[in-house]
């Protein structure tokens, strides 16, 4: 499918209705998440409020406090974090380049806690985590001598810049705001308590700028498949293609650990479970960016209804899950190369 002479998309029917499906039910997810629980409000009050009724001062709480802000910044952060992940396995050639893995959730998270010692009220939570990302990025480009195009590299530099990141961050929480730290613990580790309407304006604002830019990469990246060499005899340009993904990646994990923190394992299995579903090996943008809110909403929902959960990060969770389908993971590789 082709949009002007700019865009053109490899549309797969199996690919197209996994990520319709997918997103049935991320806003089934939605619903439910607005309509449970002692203070829900289910579809029909939250319609008749969005139209402008009066009389269900409820729905209004519910809406526009409660549980709106939050469920919306949860479908942003998925689907950035989704996109993210996807760019970075595509362009590394790496099923476990993420974020997470190399570092970038966690220099962000250092950014934004330097950020508040040093300049506290003065620098915006976004731009010390798209310092952050970006430093965490440029250590690991540099490195290990060969960009990203070193799989095996990538990711022990990445575990280096990580546990110095999370070390500058332990060192700010310990050192520099002994006050606020439970509140700044909390955060590093992704929550999606007590988000409002700016939040929620600041990572959709920041999808709609950001996500039409990835469309227009994602035939390029398509044909980077094929390997730099051919990709480049097709006019790709596969070092300008790779940097441009990479600023795209660091920008929508920085806007995601700006609204909610680091929220680990989404980016890196989203696109897994993309390509599962799809069975389409590449980027799966779409299908990535859906499960991403997928997997954000599912832990969003369970931290609010299960009340052994009750009050925990929404990462915690979504920690615990990716553990366990990394886990399942290496059982699969390990059946596969020992059959």
């Amino acid at each position: 499918m082709r949009i002007g002479t700019a865009v053109a998309l490899s549309v797969d029917r199996r690919a197209a209705t996994v990520t319709v499906l997918i997103w049935v039910l991320v806003l089934a997810l939605v619903v439910f998440t607005l309509g449970t629980g002692p203070q829900g409000s289910w579809p029909a009050a939250v319609i008749s409020h969005l139209r402008g009724v009066e009389g269900d001062a409820a729905a209004g709480f519910v809406l526009e406090r409660l549980r709106g802000p939050r469920v919306i910044v949860a479908v942003g952060v998925g689907v950035a974090l989704g996109l993210a992940g996807a760019l970075f396995q595509t362009v590394t050639r790496n099923p476990l380049g993420s974020p997470d893995v190399i570092g970038l959730g966690a220099g962000a998270g250092a950014g934004v806690a330097l950020a508040t010692l040093w300049w506290p009220g003065q620098v915006p939570a976004m731009m010390g985590a798209v310092l952050g990302a970006g430093a965490a990025a440029l250590l690991v480009h540099q490195a290990t001598g060969r960009g990203f195009s070193s799989p095996a590299r990538v990711i022990v530099t990445g575990i280096a810049v990580s546990a110095m990141a999370h070390a500058i961050t332990q060192y700010v929480v310990a050192v520099g705001l002994r006050d606020s730290a439970h509140q700044l613990a909390a955060y590093l580790v992704g929550s999606l308590g007590t988000r409002t309407f700016q939040d929620a304006g600041l990572i959709g604002a920041s999808l709609l700028v950001l996500a039409p830019l990835v469309l227009l990469l994602s035939h390029r990246l398509t044909l980077m498949d094929l390997g730099d060499d051919l990709a480049d005899s097709l006019g790709v340009g596969a070092v300008r293609v790779r940097t441009a993904a990479i600023i795209l990646a660091v920008l929508l994990a920085a806007v995601a650990v700006a609204v909610a923190g680091p929220i680990a394992f989404v980016a890196l299995t989203a696109p897994h479970i993309a390509r599962r579903l799809t069975r389409r090996p590449g980027a799966n943008l779409a299908a990535s960016a859906t499960l991403g809110a997928l997997i954000v909403v599912s832990a969003d929902l369970l931290v609010q209804q299960l009340s052994v959960l009750d009050g925990l990060p929404v990462g915690i969770v979504t920690a615990g899950l990716g553990g366990v389908y990394l886990g399942y993971l290496l059982i699969h590789e390990w059946r596969k190369a020992s059959a």
